[in-house]
């Protein structure tokens, strides 16, 4: 039965067995089970109970009240009462009756108010808990009607695996929780193409860390959440798949396969997921222990038949290094080039971006600013790629302008410092109960309080005005790399011209006594 259980209901059985030790008994009943519902507190079971005013202390409180402590000696291995068995046996019954496959902290919940006779039972009468709407929280809860026929599945829990190591793109560009993605028109229309194959219908983009990869599987999710596709790809879900947090946790053999597994088997019967997997070179050695298979294998079958479509991301050293090796996987994966953008294609990108870290930084952009942030970027961060570094440059200015707006006037700091040695004073006087003192330094204290809000306010109102609000410029764009590459600041805003004009005097520093030579080299540059 166990092996149905969801990571959430192990869990709670888990804990079960600590609220069993704590409590010096040598079982598990139906009241531990509650405990361990409770104290897991994310699952479905734990938010039930929470909105109906359940807390783990009170429950603890009441469970002793009821089974008092035991003998204090607890053997390794605890069993169930007859009556905890009943449960789980009801909570599987119930998954059944709900279309589920799995057994979650809702069935066990279901299967502990079903029973109906147990300690648990009675402790969430006592705590003022009406049994019979517990059922109808929980379906609720998961947004199911309350008539549900056996064998029904709902949409949302089709993939439960999935959805706890994965994200849903084409749910959050519905949602609008992505950033615009700008031009690569190019790049998806071709991924477009490939995901429509029959086979091998699996593109792996490749391209330098920052151009932009993870941004075209966004921009596909965003295209299928506008319904702006092919009807092959109409209703599909855009899932990005975390192979760290898969491997994460997998102490022993065999439960990294089964997770995978177990996801594919999913993806495979919902019939409408497309992978997206990040550093997909990731999967070469991934759970591989002593005698077992890497994740890459286990995928390799499934993703040649096209019974499972998916979008990898990886830089052209990794793959070159990782999957080129292995020719069997490189032949499912088509690979989809990501150039860098040029420098007006990155402003356009940043145009496009604007909106988002106006919103953010709770300021202005310029168009100077923009422009400032792609050129600059490009000419004097020569390890990094665009648009990355440029958006980097925008997101940095705008926290550091927000930084300078926000701090308080010399006047109010002033004023704080005073207000400091005003509280110091008063408890003093109140230590020394000279009472006539304090209330003179309590009603200076109100007065300190209040010039300081009277300044705060002032200068909330100026900000207000469209003129006065904070804005990132050229120059702050220009002091930002100046800290990260370590140009002043004047070199980075001297224009064409002036560069020119000194150039003799630049290459004066650097060459002695070539006087013709230089002059030479300079009028040919500025020819």
């Amino acid at each position: 039965m166990f092996e149905r259980f969801t990571e959430k209901a192990i869990k709670v059985i888990m804990l079960a067995q600590e609220e069993a030790r704590r409590l010096g008994h040598n079982f598990v009943g139906t009241e531990q089970i509650l405990l361990g519902l409770i104290g897991e507190g994310t699952g479905v079971a734990a938010k039930v109970l929470k909105s109906m005013g359940v807390n783990l202390k009170d429950a603890r409180i009441e469970v002793e009240k009821i089974i008092g402590r035991g003998s204090g000696f607890v053997a390794v291995e605890i069993p169930f009462t007859p009556r905890a068995k009943r449960v789980l046996e009801l909570s599987l019954e119930e998954a059944r009756q709900l279309g589920h496959n799995y057994i979650g902290t809702e069935h066990l919940l279901l299967g502990l108010i079903r029973e109906g006779e147990g300690v648990a039972a009675r402790v969430l009468e006592n705590l003022g808990v009406d049994l019979s709407k517990v059922r109808t929280q929980v379906i609720r809860m998961l947004g199911e009607t309350s008539e549900v026929t056996p064998g029904a599945s709902s949409g949302r829990t089709k993939t439960p695996t999935l959805d706890e190591f994965g994200s849903n793109l084409t749910q959050m560009a519905g949602e609008g929780k992505l950033d615009p993605v700008v031009g690569r028109q190019k790049e998806i229309e071709r991924v477009i193409q490939i995901l429509g194959r029959r086979t091998k219908n699996n593109p792996v983009l490749i391209g330098e860390p920052g151009v932009g990869k993870t941004a075209i599987a966004e921009g596909l999710a965003q295209r299928i959440a506008n319904n702006d596709v092919p009807d092959i790809l109409e209703e599909k879900r855009v899932v990005t798949l975390d192979i760290g947090l898969l491997v994460a946790g997998t102490k022993y053999r065999g439960e990294f396969e089964e997770r995978l597994k177990k996801i594919m088997d999913e993806i495979r019967q919902a019939g409408n997921v497309i992978l997206v997997i990040d550093e997909v070179h990731t999967l070469i050695g991934a759970g591989a222990a002593e005698g077992a298979i890497d994740a890459a294998n286990i995928l390799k079958p499934a993703l040649a038949r096209g019974e499972l479509q998916c979008i990898g991301a990886t830089t052209l050293d990794e793959y070159r290094k990782h999957i080129e090796r292995d020719a069997a996987l490189e032949r499912r994966f088509q690979p989809v080039m990501v150039g860098e953008p040029t420098v007006d294609e990155t402003i356009e990108i940043l145009h496009g971006l604007r909106e988002r870290y106006e919103q953010h930084h709770k300021l202005k952009i310029t168009d100077l600013a923009l422009e400032a942030a792609a050129k600059l970027s490009d000419r004097y961060i020569s390890d990094r790629y665009l648009p990355d570094k440029a958006i980097d440059l925008i997101d940095e200015a705008g926290s550091r302008v927000r930084l300078i707006n926000s701090q308080l006037p010399p006047q109010a700091k002033e004023l704080d410092k005073e207000l400091r040695q005003v509280l110091k004073q008063k408890d003093d006087a109140v230590r020394a109960q000279d009472f006539d003192r304090a209330g003179e330094l309590r009603d200076r204290e109100m007065e300190i309080k209040a010039q300081i809000r009277a300044i705060a306010a002032n200068k909330k109102d100026g900000a207000t005005e469209p003129n006065d609000s904070p804005q990132v410029t050229e120059e702050d764009i220009a002091q930002i790399v100046a800290s990260w590459t370590g140009v002043p600041v004047n070199k980075l805003t001297e224009s064409e011209s002036e560069k020119l004009l000194h150039m003799e005097d630049t290459l004066h520093q650097r060459l002695i006594g070539q006087e013709d030579a230089v002059k030479a080299v300079s009028r040919a540059i500025r020819r």
